[in-house]
């Protein structure tokens, strides 16, 4: 049968990280390819603890709840982003089902079709499989390690008029770079000249490997009415309780709330109150530093084995923090379609072709340090660094 669907779905389009974590998933093959936190750090009996104490609280805790989210975790939330200097209100915090969520309402109360938005090229994949559905019109800026170029940025703005400025500057996905604060600064201040929205995304901003302090966008946005900033608990307690947020300025939440009650009413509320307890009863902050201290011993073995690999013109940058390690390959390697011969050595990584708004680097490619042990990081990487060696010999013969 021949089903009509709406225009809109040709703008749909499947992960090709998503896609491929099911073939990983159904052999033997060390992964550095999905952005997963490790499930041995889970606080697993705090969560316990969490939604017992939630169970406890009566037949009440069972019930619908507003769109909003539960009033007390939002009141949570806004002292937790007082220690990143972000000021707002629990007016103006939504809760949803992850900060993936949060992009897609904003952007569904946003752009109308051919809607000018500027992002990071490379960038994050899904962000851009939603703008996509929205048939948004999407324009890569220069960037360099330090953010956003500031000539780039401030002549696209000029010339294109963009509703909307997608940024991910804090240890982004995929390649991991932060901004320095003066580019921050500079996008601040270009964005309130020709009054652009800036969407600031920051769901790895608390996995950072030094003492440094990385001032969030939104923190520099005094007025509050020119930065709307996504975070989630995804990366510091566990990925099943999908519970981001989203705070900007209150028209704009309101009506991403009218656009959530349409989509689903609310998110999990008994997952939201077990989150209350467990922020109020259990030591998030430890916690996140012993996360901190794993992922970081593992970036460095990770990195110690990419130092260690003989290949010519290989570079990669060295991570402060976040997931993930962005590499260039010699320029002559197609890392998409070297991918079937690592996974059939059993070791994968993702290409970076998808994250690409135009103009894909097909000599890219991102890797994950944070889900695999030491032992398993070794073992995949001294495969997956023997099949890049043996690649740009057979390139260069």
């Amino acid at each position: 049968m021949k089903y009509g669907f709406a225009k809109r779905v040709q703008h749909l389009q499947g992960s090709e990280v998503r896609e491929l974590l099911k073939i990983i998933e159904s052999g033997s093959v060390i992964s550095f390819a999905g952005g997963l936190p490790d499930e041995s750090l889970f606080p697993i009996k705090a969560v316990e603890d969490a939604f017992e104490k939630t169970f406890l609280s009566g037949k009440k805790a069972l019930q619908y709840g507003v769109t909003e989210g539960f009033t007390p975790l939002r009141d949570l939330i806004v002292e937790l982003m007082k220690k990143q200097e972000i000021v707002t209100t629990t007016n103006e915090l939504l809760l949803t089902t992850g900060s993936q969520q949060a992009i897609d309402l904003f952007s569904r109360i946003m752009f109308n079709p051919g809607d000018i938005i500027l992002t990071e090229n490379p960038t994050y994949l899904a962000a851009l499989q939603v703008f996509k559905s929205c048939e948004a019109k999407i324009l890569p800026v220069s960037s360099d390690e330090h953010g956003m170029l500031p000539d780039d940025l401030e002549y696209k703005i000029r010339k294109y008029k963009p509703k909307c400025i997608y940024v991910v500057p804090t240890f982004s996905n995929p390649t991991g770079r932060v901004w320095s604060m003066e580019r921050r600064q500079k996008l601040l201040e270009y964005a309130k000249r020709k009054n652009v929205i800036i969407f600031e995304d920051d769901p790895y901003g608390q996995i950072k490997f030094d003492d440094q302090k990385y001032l969030p966008i939104a923190a520099l946005d005094q007025s509050g009415t020119q930065v709307v900033y996504t975070s989630t608990f995804s990366k510091t307690v566990v990925p099943a309780l999908r519970t981001g947020w989203i705070k900007g300025p209150h028209q704009i939440i309101r009506m991403m709330t009218q656009a959530k009650q349409a989509a689903d009413l609310h998110s999990n509320s008994l997952s939201q109150q077990a989150l209350y307890h467990l922020c109020t009863d259990f030591n998030l902050d430890n916690h996140i530093k012993e996360i901190r201290a794993v992922y970081h011993n593992r970036m460095k073995i990770m990195l110690e084995l990419l130092d260690s690999a003989n290949i010519p013109n290989i570079s990669y940058n060295i991570p402060k923090g976040g997931m993930f390690f962005w590499v260039t390959l010699p320029e002559n390697i197609d890392a998409t379609k070297l991918l079937t011969a690592c996974i059939q050595k059993g070791v994968a990584y993702v290409p970076g072709k998808p994250f690409y708004v135009s103009s894909p680097e097909l000599n890219t490619l991102r890797l994950n340090f944070s889900h695999s042990t030491p032992d398993k990081l070794r073992e995949g990487m001294s495969t997956l660094v023997d099949v890049f060696a043996a690649e740009s010999k057979l390139q260069n013969v």
